[in-house]
Order: C-alpha cells, then structure tokens, then sequence
C-alpha cells in the first residue's frame, strides 16, 4: 500500500463544519487504498481560542518574559489539541487512528528553540502504527531535540512537518490541504482573472513562495525537491486535484506538447522601506561596515543593490526606523522610502530569454508607475514600485504576459 502524507492548516481544522471535510478526505484517501499520515496545525487563527498566536498573547499580561524553552513548550499545544480533537472525530467514524507528537513521530531538531531545523526524521514509530492499520495523525510545526526537549519549527512549520515526513516515508504523494484552490497566478483579491496552474516546478514555487505567496512555505518545498516527493496543494473544501509542484521533467512528461513556460506568476510583498547610502569615491568600506551593523542588529535586509557610488537595499516598513537610526550613529545620511512594494515576476523559463525586462519597463510605464529598484535572477526578475502602485502593477504585469490565458491541460 502506498503512503500518502496529509497537511491539515488552521482553517481547515478551525469549525465542526471544516473538520467533517477533513474527514471526508480522509476517508477518501482511504477508499483508494492508501496508508494515512495526518499532519495538522494549531486551530484558527489570532484571536481564536486554541491558535498559537492567541496562546501566546497569555503571555503579555505578564510583559512576554519566558524563556524560548518553555515558550516552545507553549507554542506546542495547539497542534496537540487539534490533533487529539481529529483523533476523536475518527474514532466516532470508527476509523482507527492515533496521535502522535513531532518528536513520538521522529522528528529530531537542533536546540534552536522557536525556530529548530531538522536534523533527521526516524519514522519507525509511525510505521509501526500504520502496520496496525491505523491513520497516523501527527502534530505539525514541532519536533524533539536528540535529549528531549520539545522545539518548535518556526514559520511554515507544519508545511516542514509534512514534507519532511513524505521524505522519511517514501510517500507517493504530500497533499498540503488550505482554504484556496491551488497556485493561483496573481493573487485574486487584486487580479480578478488570474488563473489556478495546474502544475508548477519545485524551482518556481519556491520563488513564489520566498517572494510573497504564503500558500506553503519554501523550506518545505525545498525538503520536497531534495527528496523528488511530488506536492499537491489543494482546497480543503473541494475534491479538485489542486495544482502539482513537482520536477520540469515530470511535467514536460505530462504534457501532450511541450510548451515555453517563461512566466507563470506574479507575486509581492507589501510594507518595505527603501534605504539608499550615497558614497564618496573610495568609501568602499562602508559597503562591508553597513551590512555588518544591520545584521549585528538582526535586521534582515532584501533587494540589495551596491556599485561604487550608493548602496541600495530594503527592509521591512517596521524596522525601518531602527536601522535608519544605526545608520545615523555611524555617521551616515541614509535617504528612505518608506510604504514599497516589492514586486516579483517568476518563471523557470526566464533564463536567457530576451525581452522579460523590456515587457516589464513597458507594462509599468503604460501605468506611469515608477519602477525604484530592480534585479533579476534565472527565474524571477523584481521590481520595487511605491506601495500605492502596487495592485495596479500587479494587474499590468498580469495582463501584458498574458497569464490569464496560461492553462495547462
């Protein structure tokens, strides 16, 4: 029997009603004749009883003072109530099941707590449990460092889970369960005919990803990639197949032509500051003293742009006032824009095709929209516009590489 792996997010296991649709893919998987692991996230979102946010703000009526040990200790307890909630919904549909932590699962950390990699994952426990026939339902973002303390995995964590377990277990497939119907092309809420892809590269959804689309998280796709595991991002509320993240070679192999894929999605990231340095000629050292001091801040800083005569880059809108103060202190005069937008078209065919930058310089200039920085890599070039452009770059980007056309069949 083959094994499948499925995630679970906070809104598909935040209501009675989503939770019977849970149940109702479970079921299926299990019709079809697959072995089960579950991997479910915390209930909800902030504000919502047992979501993790909403555990955490306990905290602040005593001004947030724990140590990262035991806030992991914290943060671990909204998956286990959902996973021990799921496990009393099966067990009423007579499905036999358990529950299991991240690290009963085998999940092993470092000690980094709030935000622990894997190290290596040991399935034998969750094998045994599925030799007993039984659907394994296992807490996300979680794991156990090798002398037994429970860390959490930061961001994305339950995606890291579940990708990270269809490695250890050969599964055929991940499916990533969420409240939307698979990869969209644009986001919808800003371009109303942006288009679901029926499949995409591991290389690509990375890049969307890393760059604004919060549908599964990049490690975990990163995790996917390096073990050949095909993802299916899917609608907890729909049977639809969703959309395929998996190797070029497969997805040529599935095609019935083969078709130039240059661009395939547009996505963002709003709410950053620009900072600009002008340097005197020879002042090249500061180069080195600037990007020195952010991260002695830990201050993370993007889109960086340096020639011998400024050095340009970003960071987010609220460390923007930080780290304009460290660049004062060091005798500095940094210039700032804030309320950007970073803007990214991605698409595993952009390397060495001619013609992507002038069609973007185009398509924004159409708009009169200012383009402030840019750069480019083999499959994503961004641009940074100022944040009140942002929607109306997006559509314009949207419409001139025609992605409301882009269907694979």
């Amino acid at each position: 029997m083959s094994i499948i792996v499925q995630k679970f997010g906070g809104t598909s296991v935040a209501t009675p009603e989503q939770r019977q649709r849970v149940l109702h893919h479970i079921r299926k998987a299990l019709a079809e004749g697959h072995q089960l692991v579950v991997v479910v996230s915390a209930m909800g979102r902030k504000g919502e009883p047992y979501a993790t946010d909403t555990l955490l703000s306990l905290l602040n009526q005593y001004g947030n003072q724990i140590r990262p040990r035991e806030r992991d200790l914290l943060m671990s307890c909204g998956e286990i109530i959902s996973a021990s909630t799921i496990s009393s919904m099966l067990n009423q549909a007579e499905i036999r099941c358990c529950v299991l932590t991240g690290g009963q699962a085998g999940i092993i950390t470092n000690n980094q707590h709030t935000n622990a990699q894997i190290i290596t994952v040991n399935p034998k426990r969750i094998l045994q449990e599925l030799e007993k026939n039984q659907v394994v339902i296992v807490a996300g973002f979680q794991g156990q460092t090798t002398d037994g303390e429970i860390t959490t995995l930061g961001r994305g964590g339950s995606d890291t889970t579940a990708t990270a377990l269809g490695a250890a277990l050969l599964a055929s497939f991940v499916d990533i369960f969420t409240d939307v119907e698979g990869i969209m092309t644009a986001d919808p809420r800003i371009v109303e005919n942006a288009t679901q892809l029926e499949r995409v590269t591991y290389t690509e959804m990375c890049n969307l990803a890393f760059q604004g689309a919060k549908v599964i998280h990049p490690r975990a796709v990163e995790i996917a990639m390096q073990s050949s595991i095909p993802i299916r991002v899917r609608s907890t509320m729909s049977d639809s197949d969703g959309t395929l993240v998996t190797h070029m070679t497969e997805i040529d192999r599935q095609e019935s032509e083969v078709r130039e894929r240059t661009i395939i999605g547009i996505t963002q990231m709003p709410e950053v500051t620009q900072i600009k340095i002008r340097l005197r000629q020879g002042q090249y050292n500061t180069q080195m003293q600037v990007f020195k001091a952010m991260a002695d801040q830990g201050i993370s800083v993007d889109f960086i742009s340096v020639n011998p005569s400024e050095i340009a880059y970003t960071v987010n809108d609220d460390l923007a006032k930080r780290a304009e103060q460290i660049l004062y202190d060091m005798g500095l005069e940094p210039e700032l824009c804030r309320g950007c937008a970073k803007v990214s078209v991605v698409g595993a065919g952009i390397a060495g095709v001619p013609g992507i930058m002038a069609k973007i310089s185009e398509a924004l200039t159409e708009e009169d929209i200012q383009i402030l920085q840019s750069a480019d890599s083999h499959t994503t070039i961004w641009v940074l516009v100022h944040g009140q452009d942002m929607a109306k770059a997006i559509r314009a980007l949207h419409q001139k590489f025609h992605l409301h056309q882009l269907h694979y069949s």
